[in-house]
């Protein structure tokens, strides 16, 4: 799965890619991050259909269902509504996601991090992966809007959540995300004219189903190794943490080399 993203653009850069954007005097357009943590519930910067156009919604990652009305219960749950698997959203029709299916944003990134298992090291490697053609590149998700009370003053307020949404890992994937209970899965990648198409009010169901089998090629890719992401410990080179770190004795990973 993916709980670890960047964000290292500008956000006014997002109209090269989407000329009918509108800007939001909800966000900081000067927002940036070079490491985005899921289980933290972020407000994040999340595109949207709205009317003709596309506007910034900040929403927070892991999904509230619009039908929880106590936030407090669902705590626990939380934690399981980060990402949502592509396999389960239209077959699934019991689930969270079957019911906001329509309910489709982009999560603009400039990258992803995942970690890779290996034989006999205590910690696992995370690798930064981008996209070649594409600097700021949009993965699909799904949102919900649940209707709740402010935690601090009782104001009932609508709260945008959204989840992004996972596949079965390419080779490449494959190779990296190698280890854990939901190792071999990989965000869904998709190109500029597929996440564009994700989030037209016209999509036919037939067309949600092949954005949601497409595999993002491995040759269209870029990965390189990282310093850990999940220390409190500062980067002992000062550069951020998306830029190549040299791991001594790392393999290949054309290596067979499973955790």
């Amino acid at each position: 799965m993916c709980y670890d993203i960047s964000f290292t653009s500008k956000l006014r850069e997002l109209s090269d890619y989407f000329p009918n954007l509108e800007e939001s005097l909800q966000l900081d357009l000067e927002f940036e991050s070079d490491h985005i943590i899921a289980h933290r519930y972020p407000v994040y910067p999340i595109l949207r259909r709205h009317g003709a156009g596309v506007i910034y919604q900040p929403m927070e990652w892991g999904v509230i269902p619009f039908y929880v009305n106590d936030e407090n219960k669902f705590i626990r749950q939380r934690a399981t509504m980060l990402n949502a698997r592509s396999e389960r959203i239209l077959d699934d029709v019991r689930s969270v996601w079957h019911k906001i299916k329509d309910r489709r944003c982009l999560i603009p990134v400039t990258g992803i991090f995942e970690h890779r298992g290996i034989i006999k090291w205590k910690n696992k490697v995370p690798y930064f992966i981008t996209l070649k053609e594409q600097p700021v590149f949009f993965l699909p998700a799904l949102y919900s809007t649940a209707n709740l009370p402010d935690l601090e003053t009782g104001e009932v307020i609508k709260r945008y959540t959204f989840t992004l949404i996972t596949r079965p890992a390419n080779s490449l994937m494959a190779n990296i995300h190698n280890d854990g209970e939901n190792r071999h899965r990989m965000p869904l990648f998709l190109s500029l004219e597929l996440s564009t198409r994700w989030i037209e009010s016209d999509l036919t169901e037939q067309a949600y189903r092949d954005i949601l089998d497409y595999e993002m090629p491995e040759e269209k890719m870029n990965y390189v190794p990282v310093w850990t992401i999940r220390s409190p410990k500062i980067r002992p080179d000062g550069k951020l943490k998306t830029e190549y770190w040299e791991w001594k004795d790392l393999p290949a990973l054309s290596e067979k080399n499973p955790a």
